[in-house]
């Protein structure tokens, strides 16, 4: 492997720590640099900025989450709801086992710094409209009554389970011994909710 390239990964390692500990708008290139053990100026030589860095620490977290939480065979799930249940299943072990990723992933996407906004839209909103054209896919083969919209019933559904996904997320990112008790009792109150609209909506 290039040294060059030795070095960028390892740049990234190191930042990666930092970002999940302090998230991005509580830490400085001087920390960054000195995780590293490197000076600012070699951070510079390899990442434009602070952003360019954590951006690249972000596209990182997101390629190793998707392939070993496996979205793309969760998707192959012909129910909708039984999909969404396995992934929040996945999601909920893959998080308490690699808590620094869950950290930024929840920053970036849950609670993104107003400095980022922009350039996380423009880097992934492409993959996040993806993301939710493969669920609307599964979504259509809910059977609804007559009267409902499709895409209002879609959009209600996704707002709930968005609701709770952020929910459990700040709650792994704030306690670190949560048990099968707490995804139980998760799971136990999501899809009474989801019960609750699908009363509504199935036929």
């Amino acid at each position: 492997m290039p040294l060059q390239l030795y070095d960028k990964e390892k740049i990234l390692d190191a930042c990666f720590d930092v970002f999940a500990r302090y998230g991005y708008a509580n830490t400085s290139t001087t920390m960054l640099a000195d995780a590293a053990g490197i000076s600012k100026a070699l951070i510079f030589h390899h990442f434009k900025s602070k952003k360019e860095l954590y951006l690249s620490v972000l596209d990182r977290c997101i390629e190793k989450g998707r392939i070993e939480m496996g979205f793309d065979t969760l998707l192959e799930n012909q129910d909708f709801f039984a999909a969404k249940e396995k992934f929040s299943i996945v999601k909920f072990h893959y998080y308490k086992s690699n808590p620094g990723l869950m950290r930024i992933m929840r920053e970036a996407f849950y609670a993104t710094p107003d400095e980022l906004k922009m350039e996380i839209q423009a880097k992934y909103g492409m993959l996040l409209a993806n993301n939710e054209k493969e669920w609307k896919r599964l979504f259509a083969k809910v059977s609804l009554r007559e009267d409902v919209d499709r895409e209002q019933a879609f959009r209600l559904v996704m707002l709930t389970l968005d609701y709770f996904d952020n929910k459990y997320l700040l709650e792994i990112e704030n306690t670190d011994d949560l048990e099968e008790t707490y995804l139980r009792d998760f799971l136990e109150e999501r899809n009474s909710f989801l019960a609750m609209i699908r009363f509504g909506i199935e036929k």
